[in-house]
């Protein structure tokens, strides 16, 4: 029987498959991988460097999505990195149960690698103290992440089934407008941009240097 005009396996279907199991499962195996694609656990061996490596296939796969192109060096550090944000936070949203299998291991993609360069630049550019940088960054990841993760939860995530024991709290959420989610994530984008733009304005100031 001659072989396949198609593959059966390649880096590409091995990706595709584990970001499969993982929206739907939370996590992936090799085993599995292997049986959805109808091959041998140790075929996939063959393509990929263990479990590890397949976790940064995934990272690079979600990270596709991710617009570079924001973090242009030409532009306002604080536009570059609100549109970084914003376009990280979508390509998380879509995978949100890929988040704590990736943001558990070690980053070491290099196109993911390549876009931390990027953003590093950029804020070393605009006058960041290079202590101050990975905070930043590490900071800004911590709001967006997270922000990924309310957008795949309920809309309505307090259920209060007697509203005489939280009564303001119960006022609070009657006044919450729709699109929760994105009100809460501009909230805090803005007050990550007016506390870095803060940090810049104290390296100027007596004592504050870099």
């Amino acid at each position: 029987m001659g072989r396949p005009r198609t593959p059966l396996l390649d880096r590409e279907r091995i990706t595709t498959t584990a970001l499969e199991l993982v929206d739907s499962d939370g996590d992936f195996s090799v085993p599995k991988i292997a049986k959805r694609l109808g091959v041998q656990t140790g075929s996939v061996y063959h393509h990929v460097d263990g479990r590890d490596g397949i976790v940064e296939l995934l990272r690079e796969r979600v990270a596709e999505a991710i617009d570079s192109a924001t973090l242009d060096p030409g532009r306002p550090w604080d536009a570059s990195l609100a549109d970084w944000a914003a376009s990280y936070r979508a390509a998380f949203a879509a995978h949100p149960r890929a988040i704590p299998l990736l943001m558990t291991s070690p980053v070491r993609a290099p196109r993911v690698l390549r876009q931390y360069e990027r953003a590093v630049t950029l804020l070393l550019a605009a006058g960041f103290a290079l202590a101050d940088v990975m905070p930043l960054i590490i900071a800004l990841e911590n709001m967006v992440l997270g922000s990924a993760l309310d957008l795949a939860a309920p809309e309505a995530m307090w259920e209060l089934t007697d509203t005489s024991a939280t009564p303001a709290l119960a006022r609070a959420l009657d006044a919450v407008p729709p699109g929760r989610a994105d009100r809460a994530f501009e909230l805090a984008l803005a007050g990550f941009l007016a506390q870095a733009g803060a940090m810049l304005t104290a390296y100027d100031e007596p004592g504050g240097g870099q």
